[in-house]
């Protein structure tokens, strides 16, 4: 029958930033009670006296009687039996440090858009290999959805990826809310890998509007885009997705050109003359796609596919080339 998640199955974020609280928001829509794990202690006495995250979403008000806030990581993975993943691919090795509370009869679900650097492993591979988790219990969160607009109730999509079906559904109950539509997926490779690789697209696209690019030539590249990613996918993992759906595109459109992308953010600094370091300090948040490209091009040694964009990005991020000559070297090769 394999692993079955239970409707009433208890769910806990690990992390505290902006995206776990849009997270815990959607899940106090429909869960009694929901776990939270957080580091930082000042972060966590804020919210158990005034019910809002002082760092990210500060407007979000929770009800506190609800939430179990803890700095003890055991704790809450001992009383969860849903394990939701939310801190930056970057530090989740440290974020999960402590961690000694078996995970044998726990789902883990990752709502990190990102890739492990030290591994070049995807958040699922990488609790595969170091927790020993069977894919079957490990599964994704992902689509065209931005924090801030979950904060501000706009309606938005996601998609519950687990390998089971029922298991997915199960989940997208737990996170439909009258303001979130949920669809299921069993693609977890696919879906987690076009998350990775729409923030390396987005850096680009940032790169070029801070260099003076106009729309025109944008959706010129996002559309080679879509296909870097679709070829990379068939490559690498064979399937019949449909990377035209929510995951895959609309994840890649709305990193593209929303003004609450991190990715396109950091990439018009990057456009403006800005160093990777200057720019980093300036957003004072992650942008995945900047280690995304890195371990993508690791990876890519492997598989050979041909990947101009993030091939591009990772020459400007990594071995200091000229922006505007990469992109104008890049221009001659999108169709």
């Amino acid at each position: 029958m394999g692993f079955k998640i239970d409707k009433s199955a208890r769910v806990a974020v690990i992390g505290y930033g902006s995206w776990a609280t849009a997270l815990v928001k959607m899940l106090l829509e429909n869960e009694p009670e929901v776990g939270w794990y957080m580091r930082n202690a000042d972060v966590a006495d804020h919210i158990c006296r005034s019910g809002s995250n002082p760092k990210y979403l500060s407007g979000v008000h929770f009800d506190t009687s609800r939430l179990r806030v803890s700095r003890d990581i055991n704790a809450v993975v001992a009383w969860a039996d849903i394990i939701v993943l939310a801190a930056p691919s970057a530090f989740i090795e440290t974020t999960l440090a402590d961690l000694t509370e078996p995970l044998d009869d726990k789902f883990v679900l990752s709502a990190i858009k990102g890739i492990i650097p030290e591994y070049y492993v995807t958040i699922a591979e990488y609790v595969n290999e170091h927790y020993g988790l069977p894919f079957d219990r490990i599964g994704i969160i992902t689509g065209p959805c931005h924090a801030e607009e979950v904060a501000l109730e706009r309606l938005s999509y996601l998609n519950l990826v687990s390998k089971n079906e029922d298991n997915a559904r199960v989940l997208a109950d737990k996170f439909a809310t009258p303001y979130i539509n949920t669809n299921i997926s069993t693609d977890i490779y696919g879906t987690e890998y076009a998350a990775v690789l729409k923030n390396i697209y987005a850096i680009a696209v940032g790169i070029c509007h801070g260099l003076g690019y106009g729309d025109n030539f944008q959706s010129v590249l996002i559309a080679n885009a879509a296909r870097e990613m679709n070829r990379f996918l068939d490559s690498t993992y064979p399937s019949e997705r449909d990377t035209n759906t929510s995951a895959y595109l609309g994840d890649l459109l709305v990193t593209s050109y929303s003004q609450f992308s991190r990715n396109r953010s950091f990439g018009m600094m990057i456009g403006k003359g800005y160093s990777v370091r200057s720019a980093q300090i300036e957003m004072n948040m992650v942008a995945e796609g900047y280690y995304a490209s890195y371990c993508i091009e690791q990876v890519n040694k492997r598989y050979k596919v041909d990947m101009p964009i993030a091939e591009t990005v990772y020459r400007i991020l990594y071995m200091n080339k000229s922006a505007a000559a990469e992109i104008k070297t890049l221009t001659g090769q999108l169709r």
